[in-house]
């Protein structure tokens, strides 16, 4: 397998503008002889689809959901960042990749990195053209608030349902689309299988999740837009739907999966109350801004937040980072709240939780701007605790939410299988080792409207219009796959459901492969998991048929998929030696508990390739070379 980025040459700054004139166009009358595929609806799935169409290529559009308007990417809250510098503090494209860089600790591509900050300012552009209704001034202008990892203001917001009301922008635009008859919106369809013809992604198979009906549709290009894969995890902050199913199975048709164990902890989560739980809820990073993060000095302090005077609390991130306070990044901040709470001076009743406290900002600022600001998060803590974070401290815990790695793409998007392109979570390609706040929405946005017009066009000018009949023989042998998959897991009729298996897989990779991980731990988990996928296929029961609307039949086969990439995930964060933002190796910490980069043997992607499911993958490695950046020791101290 070869991994050639295609980085343009060039001054960092003019990369992309260098690379925009550099690659071919395709004539609009012919933008009509290419079909396109996008799995996916959400951010980066509509705003890809929405764009290709108006460009003129004819897509198909596929989503699990029953509208688009469900896609994940509503559930994002704080909001977006761009480099307008609206508040005239310092801010600048390069600032913002900077800042992107560090926060994912110099484990990101350069050149990638450095194009997202670029278009950042036209995203906040192109919403506001579409009636997003951003937060403004009193005179009318955008106004910003702050996130993690950052000492400037950026981040723009819709108090805290950012992401609902992105995901309405591109969806009215993707709707626009389905109404002109230039997409044709496949909802309720689940991706099974990618097709590939000649080593080209051509297609996919799926399945209607409502009437069990198994199809293939062929387009020249397949762009997968299908997010993130932190519910192999089970309890994490995304919905229960969200899966690796489609990545995956790319995976195992070619693609290559890039730092599967970069995965990112959330320190801002309503803490976990029970087994009766299927997911978590998020509170936003935004909340930061104005709540102090602290726990009792005393350990086995017991006594109510409000009976603890100031003498005897712990304002820990402003007492270990003074420079970025409570907006410290996450990775760094989920630590020192572990820490905390490892050492017996966590809250609540389980002990795993710290307070939030927005005490000093009411008195500041006064209750009806605290409400303006987080009120429908204020609402929603409220309606899950039973408990007002007006009159008392919230308490949060870390908790699983985001994935950076993701399949392998160049600087065009595309995979290393010809034709399949992966935009938004679902690559690897912007964040490094950690993500800060408010930039998921900024890579989903950026890659759907601005990037993959330009770079699958340039794969078009470089190929010609070749969909190929779905009777081709690989489409029909992709169909048998399926539905031979479908039967097996209809026929074991054993004991335990996917959720039980699920729920023990997720556990073992939290507790050996989650916010630390060592190597004692990863080797037991790597022994586990394969003796719980034999049982798996041994004793698990799927009541039902397949020609038929079956939710515990779909949910197995994403489960199926989770008891196999669990373990491709655990095999990268072991041959990871070092730790490097949300990939925390206990072996490798600095004096004063930081993560310990390897620069010298580490700084590379790692790309693995499949090579059967009992066999062991083969690693690739991209060298991460900077030429305008200097990798240093990240402190936000």
């Amino acid at each position: 397998m070869h991994l050639d980025a295609k980085p343009p040459s060039g001054p960092l700054d003019k990369k992309w503008e260098k690379h925009q004139l550099e690659m071919k166009l395709v004539n609009p009358a012919n933008k009509r002889r290419f079909d396109v595929i996008v799995v996916g609806s959400g951010l980066a799935g509509a705003s890809a689809a929405a764009t290709l169409a108006e460009l003129g290529y004819h897509v198909k559009c596929f989503c699990f959901q029953d509208s688009p308007r469900r896609a994940h990417s509503i559930a994002a809250q704080g909001g977006i960042n761009a480099a307008k510098n609206y508040q005239n503090d310092g801010d600048s494209v390069r600032r913002l990749f900077y800042d992107t860089i560090k926060g994912g600790d110099f484990r990101g591509r350069e050149a990638n990195t450095y194009r997202l900050a670029q278009l950042s300012v036209n995203i906040i552009d192109q919403c506001v053209a579409q009636g997003v209704p951003f937060a403004r001034e009193y005179g009318g202008l955008l106004t910003n608030r702050s996130f993690g990892g950052a000492q400037v203001s950026r981040t723009f917001y819709a108090r805290g349902q950012t992401g609902q009301q992105l995901l309405i922008g591109a969806y009215q635009a993707l709707s626009r689309q389905i109404g002109a008859g230039t997409v044709e919106m496949h909802p309720r369809t689940e991706m099974l299988e990618l097709v590939l013809v000649d080593g080209q992604a051509k297609g996919i198979v799926v399945r209607n999740l409502v009437t069990g009906e198994v199809s293939s549709h062929a387009a020249d290009a397949v762009v997968l837009a299908t997010g993130g894969y932190s519910n192999v995890f089970y309890l994490s902050t995304n919905a229960r739907g969200c899966n690796v199913t489609a990545t995956h199975r790319a995976y195992k048709k070619g693609a290559a999966f890039a730092n599967p164990c970069y995965t990112q902890i959330h320190p801002t989560c309503i803490p976990v109350s029970g087994d009766h739980q299927s997911k978590l809820t998020l509170m936003s990073e935004s909340l930061r801004n104005d709540g102090r993060v602290w726990v009792p000095k005393k350990k086995g302090d017991k006594r109510a937040p409000d009976q603890i005077p100031e003498a005897d609390r712990d304002y820990f991130l402003e007492r270990k980072y003074p420079s970025f306070g409570n907006l410290a990044p996450r990775d760094i901040s989920s630590r020192a709240a572990k820490e905390a709470c490892d050492e017996g001076r966590g809250v609540g009743p389980t002990g795993l939780g710290v307070y939030l406290d927005f005490a000093d900002a009411i008195q500041r600022l006064g209750e009806g701007t605290i409400r303006e600001r987080y009120g429908n998060l204020f609402d929603m803590y409220e309606t899950i605790t039973g408990e007002s974070a007006y009159q008392q401290p919230m308490r949060i815990f870390p908790a699983l939410h985001y994935t950076m790695g993701g399949l392998w793409v160049d600087y065009n998007l595309m995979s290393n299988i010809p034709g399949l392109f992966v935009v938004g979570e679902a690559n690897f390609s912007d964040h490094g080792a950690n993500r800060l706040g408010a930039s998921a929405l900024m890579q989903g946005l950026a890659d759907g409207y601005f990037i993959l017009p330009y770079t699958i066009g340039n794969y078009f000018a470089s190929t010609k219009p070749q969909k190929p009949s779905v009777s081709h023989p690989e489409f029909k042998k992709s169909e048998e796959n399926v539905r031979n998959q479908t039967k097996r897991l209809l026929s074991i009729k054993g004991k335990r459901t996917a959720t039980s298996f699920h729920r023990e897989l997720g556990k073992l990779l939290w507790d050996k492969c989650g916010m630390a991980r060592d190597e004692a731990g990863l080797k037991q988990a790597l022994k586990r998991i394969p003796e719980l996928r034999e049982e798996f296929w041994q004793n698990l029961t799927v009541p039902g048929d397949s020609g038929e609307f079956n939710q515990s039949l779909e949910y197995a086969g994403r489960v199926a998929d989770y008891m196999e990439f669990g373990e491709l995930l655990c095999t990268d964060a072991l041959t990871r030696r070092e730790s490097c933002g949300g990939h925390f190796r206990t072996e490798f910490q600095t004096e004063d508990g930081e993560a310990l980069r390897d620069d010298e043997a580490f700084s590379f992607v790692s790309a693995w390739e499949f090579k059967g499911v009992d066999q062991a993958p083969v690693l690739h490695k991209e060298p991460l070379v900077y030429e305008e950046v200097k990798m240093t020791q990240r402190s936000y101290k």
